[in-house]
Order: structure tokens, then C-alpha cells, then sequence
């Protein structure tokens, strides 16, 4: 018995699924307040860069990830749900993910840059991200 992966998708889940966004996020758009509060002036989704990063501050050769624990899996977090209904398809979306952010962790080392992660659970606390921001930008 074969399961079908791949359903009609109807109007209603296209325009749901439009919504979800990769830029401009809640999440990133705290870590950028903060960011250019403390002072430091950033790049926005370099896409000449791996991974094309949330952040990017070139004088430094340093980047930011602003991850979302459902989509990037952050272990431990209450976020990171896996949907029951067609579960194999979410797992090796899930795996996907995953794989290709450390891809794009080590070839941005590789190219010299530095890399830190911000996951969404973590830019609730705007102390919290001035200390994550300040200890990684000013190493």
C-alpha cells in the first residue's frame, strides 16, 4: 500500500501557506531593533553569502541566523512539534532543514566568516539578545 505525499492543494492551503514568511519575521525583525540599538549597522539576506543570512556584518565578517524552532528543529524546545498528519513528509522536510543549515554554517567558516544563531524561543528577552549580540560581536 503506497501513501500519497503530494495532495491537490487547494486555494485555501496556498494562500495559508503564503503567509509563512522568511524574512521580515517577528523574531528578526526584535534581533534587528536590538542590534541597531546597541549601535552595530548590518546588511540584510546577502544572497551572494551561503545560506543568505538573516544579518550580516561585513566590517566584522560576521553573520546571524534568526531561526524558528518549528522550521530548524531546536532541540528541547516546546516550538519544535512534529505534525501528525503525513508525518514522513514533515520528517524529511524537518531533516532537509537541518541539513542544510549546517551546510551553510561550514561554508560560511570556510569562507572566513564567524556565525551565530538565534533561535525565535530566545528573542523574547531583549536583555537576553543584547548579551548574545554584544559577547558575539565584540569577540
Amino acid at each position: 500500500m503506497t501513501t500519497k505525499l503530494f495532495e491537490t492543494v487547494t486555494p485555501e492551503r496556498r494562500q495559508l501557506m503564503a503567509r509563512v514568511r522568511g524574512k521580515d519575521t517577528k523574531p528578526e525583525l526584535r534581533v534587528r531593533r536590538v542590534a541597531h540599538a546597541m549601535g552595530y549597522r548590518f546588511r540584510l539576506h546577502r544572497r551572494n553569502l551561503p545560506g543568505s543570512p538573516d544579518l550580516v556584518f561585513p566590517r566584522l565578517r560576521k553573520v546571524v541566523f534568526v531561526h524558528g524552532c518549528f522550521w530548524h528543529r531546536h532541540e528541547g524546545c516546546p516550538k519544535s512539534t512534529t505534525p501528525k498528519a503525513r508525518a514522513v513528509y514533515w520528517q524529511n522536510k524537518f531533516r532537509e532543514n537541518v541539513t542544510r543549515d549546517k551546510r551553510s554554517v561550514l561554508d560560511l567558516q570556510a569562507l572566513g566568516w564567524r556565525v551565530l544563531i538565534i533561535w525565535e524561543c530566545e528573542t523574547n528577552d531583549d536583555e537576553f539578545l543584547r548579551s548574545r549580540l554584544s559577547n558575539f560581536l565584540a569577540e
